[in-house]
């Protein structure tokens, strides 16, 4: 019995003195950039989607974000971007999205403009109008504007998914009178188009002040895609804006350039009387302008 105890007392003495050797020579703990030199971005996904113009996320849920494919349909994520699932397979008539956006309101609903509306050298997919889904992407209705072909931009009214504005840029390879800005206030069982141009120029970009829905900005392209090239540009392109909800538009002029192709356009959530313009121009006109007047007068950036 006394050298059982002998026993057990020598080994708890020497584990007792192991471990306070050990803690005490164990570093603490510290980052070390080096461990993380190997990582890399990669792409998650969906590998087989295609091409895309558009994307866009749901303002209540930071992990819920869809995404149109150019000749693949809707797609949509719940996880982030770690897995992404079809949502518009054997319901769309047409494959590619031009276009997609979902209600602030009511992130139950959903828009979706159909038509790549980038011109490329190569194919460029045309689309069949306007989708709509009220059930988060289950399911998808053809609402309307089967003949624009080719939309850029859809924008919902902030409080009212049932007030929506289509920028429409029209057939790529001749003259169609479907080109223009159109709005529903019904949610898409009826249309109304409330600006055009011409025959010839469609709208490229229409971008809505947030804080207050009835002033628009939009920017007119005048295009034409040839067998042997692409036309840009013409007395049709110019940025213009509603403050009346797109009963009226103003063109802007003060301080950009005379010349313009295709642009883009953009008003701040934080500052709605800052405006960016990225304009297509010649030579050192061409590039990013800036309003801090509500486009009243521009500066390139």
């Amino acid at each position: 019995m006394r050298t059982l105890l002998l026993l057990l007392f020598s080994v708890f003495l020497f584990n007792n003195t192991f471990a306070q050797k050990a803690s005490s020579s164990t570093p603490a703990s510290t980052f070390s950039p080096d461990l993380y030199k190997g990582l890399k971005w990669r792409n998650i996904g969906p590998f087989r989607g295609g091409r895309s113009v558009t994307a866009t996320g749901v303002k209540q849920n930071p992990m819920t974000y869809y995404f149109g494919s150019t000749g693949g349909g809707i797609w949509k994520t719940e996880d982030a971007g770690i897995s992404w699932k079809n949502i518009s397979d054997g319901q769309l008539k047409t494959g590619s999205v031009g276009a997609i956006t979902v209600a602030e309101s009511d992130p139950n609903v959903l828009y979706v403009g159909m038509g790549e509306h980038p011109v490329r050298g190569m194919m460029t997919s045309h689309g069949d109008g306007i989708y709509k889904s009220t059930d988060a992407g289950k399911t998808w209705k053809n609402v309307g504007l089967e003949k624009t072909k080719h939309i850029a931009a859809v924008r919902i009214h902030p409080n009212n998914p049932d007030v929506v504005y289509v920028a429409a840029q029209g057939a790529l390879h001749g003259p169609n009178e479907d080109r223009g800005i159109y709005r529903t206030t019904d949610g898409g069982k009826t249309w109304q188009k409330i600006f055009y141009v011409d025959a010839n120029t469609g709208c490229a970009d229409l971008s809505m002040d947030m804080t207050n829905p009835r002033i628009l900005y939009a920017a007119m392209w005048q295009h034409r895609r040839y067998p042997w090239k692409v036309e840009s540009g013409g007395a049709g392109c110019a940025l213009y804006k509603s403050v009346d909800g797109g009963d009226t538009w103003t063109k802007m002029t003060e301080g950009l350039p005379k010349n313009i192709g295709k642009a883009a356009v953009s008003v701040s959530r934080a500052n709605p009387n800052r405006v960016y313009a990225n304009i297509e121009a010649e030579g050192d006109k061409a590039g990013v302008y800036r309003s801090d007047d509500a486009g009243k007068t521009w500066t390139q950036s």
